[in-house]
């Protein structure tokens, strides 16, 4: 439904797992405003960048409107029907496990539950996995090994109360910007709370921390066994607990203490001081939480590193008490929800457990049907090595890119190209794995869909449409539901609405549950549209019967629920599993002369940026990819800063910006995820790591895999302004990026054109009429090229030898200024203002848009800390994931002072 002008709506934020609420409110000019919800539990009314943009993004640009066979516009019944019989006769000739859905966290939950019904409960495979298994799949094999369910025992308030708070694997202050507020508000409020930082890199998280631990690549398992050994031999085992609650424990503690203290130095690469610390500090803190995120899931040993910390936190009873236990932090916005109704290929819907022959028959009543799914599908690696050698027949991709994003990616890419049929549903028509689609069909995206998400607390919150729908698109779980009928389930696919569907999951919850498995809402089984339209969020259990979980919730006084202070776990003697996991006996870090490279976010994009690479104010912090590396290991290979480098894998390479810092481990590189064939030449990180993957969760090992690295040289480097996207014909490396009135392009040339003034015009398509100024020296190699039109700049070029230096935002500004002036548009071609100008500098606050001159400047006339900094010029204080930059550059200025 469309909301009217000025009217607000309240709804959930569709990036990461934090589930943020939002209040969101159409303008007259068909803009939407968008703030925090303050009475959201997630986020109490705080915004990350990306939440804060989200009204620059709802655009239709680049977006797929109508549905298409073989690329050509088609009708919904013509297209639905094409599915369906591709999808039908590929059952019938080869069997059900000849097909396959791929889904998404960012897909709703009930989107995500048509889609199991249909393939578990009615096609009869479990051929349906989800790119969550990319983040979050190592997460839940550990839960499921140590508590017999997928259940995060804790809260978000468990991170204000906690007087210990250990980040691992996380890099919160990007990844979950609003979290990291929350414990960096508490901290300030209560001095005596400590953060311990667990990860190879220096983030910007770090800025909060006590203590950095930059442990070695995969040291995750050693550091939390040697910390077992130590809480046992510190006497800070709490017995009682582990007694009445535990099994194996001998065997867990037996397998810690095989490595003496020097050996745990030696696997993490911390020093003995820093062990000591990190364990005193863990042992004498009653209310501690460790949260872990991507570094410790993606990686061939992710569920051993999840159980390694679960048995510390078992191991002292630090658990389903206010402020303790273990916290898997949820990378999208939907991952939790999808494992709610089974997404995943080994589990089903409910939580039941699809290698339980009672559970398969239990879902086969509530669903009526003889054929539900009796053996785990194919994980997603699996899967697609099944869709490259030909046993997938037809494949059904939904809401992401998995040519993009899969290890390996090429081989998935060329997989798509020779399966025999593949359909795709997504926003966006231009992705690499949507331009591979037999049948393309438009989906609904975010201020369009209507229902529901869980976030990493399990919290359900409801997203709520705001917008028209624009062309032919059409909801996912509506798609599934039409393609359901044709293939003869009409009467299990019968849904009005996504109002419904809630309905029967709720159901099917609470459906012979008996406390018997943690997921229940059966409250909300007898919904009517009305109350889900006013559907508040809520935390589940929230069972239908109150006094069913009796034995495992505890509840505060404001209702935050936690799991398992009193025992009363999902195996079938109610006991938690301590599970003894094994230090490898090799670090990547071991195989000379390469890197290990790690891959993961930036700040303020989101996945391939098909949605955020949409706003300007989010590209203006970090423009182009990048790889970080240490500066000792640039000088060993001549790479210096801003040089272009080529970072090599197994399966191929890649060109990027190098990036030196020291807060990159030596031996290490670190490559953001985001960039895609439509804002970079050669950027696609994920086509570089193998498909390794663990073997309890079949997670992909996303950030160890293995790289070299050389310095690329081109003949020219060269930065482009333009009003319109160049075609980056005969380029050899780009990289670009919106801006508020165009583009702003980073390229670089092997061979040089004829006539620059020519070539710019090609690149860019400008009309006749705009007038040329331009300037060369070949003694220095520097070309500069402007174009202008009726008074107004078209587009700048900048041409040099070396990385070019000019003043980049100051440039794309000038976009919306008026240039005439002989002296105007000279000052273009020099690429800096004038001295009656000012230069902001690099974006470092992308909320208020203020550059890096603009906070010195501030440092300078007096504002000596981060809230000084922020009165001045706003930065800072709206989401807060700056004020770690600024606090560096604010740090830097006075050393340069003092000097």
């Amino acid at each position: 439904m469309m909301r009217e002008v000025g009217e607000t709506t309240r709804t959930v934020c569709p990036y990461c797992g934090v589930g943020c609420g939002v209040l969101v409110t159409r303008e007259e000019d068909g803009a939407v405003s968008v703030k925090g919800d303050p009475e959201h539990p997630a986020n109490l009314g705080r915004l990350c960048s990306k939440g804060s943009a989200l009204g620059d993004t709802i655009g239709v640009e680049g977006r797929g409107l109508y549905p298409q066979i073989a690329g050509e516009q088609v009708s919904w019944d013509a297209a639905l029907g094409k599915v369906a019989d591709a999808f039908g006769r590929a059952i019938a000739e080869h069997g059900p496990d000849s097909v396959a859905f791929y889904v998404s966290g960012q897909l709703l939950t009930e989107d995500y539950y048509i889609a199991n019904k249909l393939m578990k409960g009615f096609i009869g495979s479990a051929n349906i996995d989800t790119n969550s298994r990319l983040c979050m799949s190592s997460s839940v094999a550990g839960h499921i090994r140590a508590f017999g369910a997928d259940t995060v025992p804790g809260t978000y308030e468990d991170l204000e109360k906690a007087d210990l708070v250990i980040l691992t694997g996380s890099n919160m202050a990007w990844c979950h910007p609003v979290l990291y507020q929350r414990i960096a508000a508490a901290k300030e409020k209560r001095k005596s709370m400590r953060v311990v930082v667990v990860d190879p890199r220096r983030t910007a998280t770090c800025d909060i921390a006590d203590m950095h631990l930059a442990v070695r690549p995969d040291g995750d398992v050693a550091l939390f066994n040697g910390l077992l050994a130590h809480l046992v031999e510190s006497g800070a085992l709490d017995a009682e607990y582990v007694r009445n609650h535990t099994k194996g424990f001998p065997e867990s503690i037996a397998e810690a203490r095989k490595l003496t203290r020097a050996q745990i130095a030696e696997r993490t690469g911390l020093s003995m001081l820093q062990l000591e610390a990190f364990y005193a500090l863990f042992t004498r803190t009653e209310k501690v939480v460790t949260c872990y995120s991507q570094g410790v899931n993606q990686s061939a040993m992710g569920t051993d590193k999840v159980n390694a910390i679960i048995n510390c936190h078992l191991a002292t009873g630090r658990i389903g008490k206010v402020g303790t236990g273990p916290f898997s932090l949820t990378g999208q916005p939907n991952a939790m929800g999808g494992r709610e109704v089974g997404g995943l290929a080994n589990m089903l819907a409910a939580h039941l457990s699809i290698d339980n022959t009672e559970h398969v028959e239990k879902l086969g009543r509530f669903w009526n049907t003889q054929k539900v799914a009796a053996k785990p599908g194919l994980k997603a690696v699996d899967l697609f090595n099944a869709v490259a050698d030909g046993r997938i027949k037809a494949l059904w991709v939904m809401s992401t890119n998995p040519a993009m994003s899969m290890p390996d990616a090429n081989k998935v890419s060329d997989g798509l190209k020779n399966c025999p049929f593949v359909v795709v549903s997504d926003m966006f028509a231009n992705t690499e794995t949507a331009l591979q689609a037999d049948v393309f069909l438009p989906a609904i995206g975010w201020g369009e869909k209507n229902g529901t998400v869980t976030n990493s607390e399990r919290r359900i919150s409801r997203q709520r449409a705001f917008l028209p729908v624009p062309g032919e698109a059409r909801p996912d779980w509506w798609q599934l539901t039409e393609v359901g009928r044709r293939l003869g389930f009409a009467s299990a696919f019968d849904f009005a609405g996504p109002a419904e569907v809630f309905a029967e999951h709720a159901a099917l919850s609470g459906f012979e549950n008996e406390d018997e498995r943690d997921f229940d809402i059966s409250a909300h089984a007898e919904i009517n549209q009305a109350s889900y339209d006013d559907l508040s969020p809520f935390q589940w259990p929230a069972p239908g019967d109150a006094e069913s979980t009796r034995q495992v919730v505890s509840a505060t006084a404001d209702g935050q629920q936690r799991f398992f202070a009193d025992g009363g776990f999902y195996t079938a003697d109610r006991k938690a599993r301590f599970v003894a996991v094994t230090t490898q006996e090799k670090a990547p870090t071991d195989d000379a002369g390469f890197f290990v490279l790690n891959t993961g976010r930036v700040r303020d994009h989101w996945h391939t940026m098909t949605r955020t690479g949409r706003s300007a104010k989010l590209s203006s912090h970090l423009a182009e990819p990048f790889v970080e590396i240490h500066p000792a290991d640039a000088a060993d290979h001549n790479i210096e800063s801003a040089d272009l480098v080529r970072v090599s894998g197994q399966n191929g390479s890649v060109v990027l910006r190098a990036l030196l810092t020291d807060r990159q481990l030596r031996g290490s590189l670190f490559v953001p995820m985001h960039w895609s064939g439509e804002f970079s030449g050669n950027a696609r990180v994920d086509t570089l790591p193998t498909a390794l993957a663990d073997p309890h969760s079949g997670q992909p090992a996303l950030k160890q895999s293995l790289a070299s690295i050389s310095v690329y040289k081109p003949a020219k480097f060269m930065f482009l302004a333009s009003r319109l996207r160049p075609k980056f014909e005969g380029v050899t490396y780009w990289a670009t990026a919106k801006t508020k009135a165009g583009w702003r392009s980073e390229m670089a040339l092997d061979n040089l054109p004829i006539d620059w003034e020519v070539w710019c015009r090609d690149q860019l398509g400008l009309d006749d009429d705009c007038e040329e100024l331009g300037y060369g020296d070949q003694t220095s190699g520097i070309r500069r090229q402007a174009f202008f039109l009726n008074g107004q700049l078209e587009a700048a070029l900048y041409v040099a030898n070396t990385p070019v230096a000019v003043s980049r935002n100051w440039i794309v500004s000038q976009f919306d200024t008026d240039i005439a002036s002989p002296r105007q548009r000279t000052g273009i071609l020099a690429g800096r203002p004038g001295a009656d100008q000012k230069d902001p500098g690099a974006t470092v606050c992308a909320c208020f848009e203020v550059g890096i001159n603009q906070i010195t400047d501030a440092v300078r006339s007096g504002c000596h800390s981060v809230a000084a900094v922020g009165a001045a010029n706003n930065a800072g204080t709206n989401c807060g994931s700056c004020r770690a930059e600024i606090r560096r550059i604010i740090d830097d200025c006075l050393i340069v002072a003092a000097e």
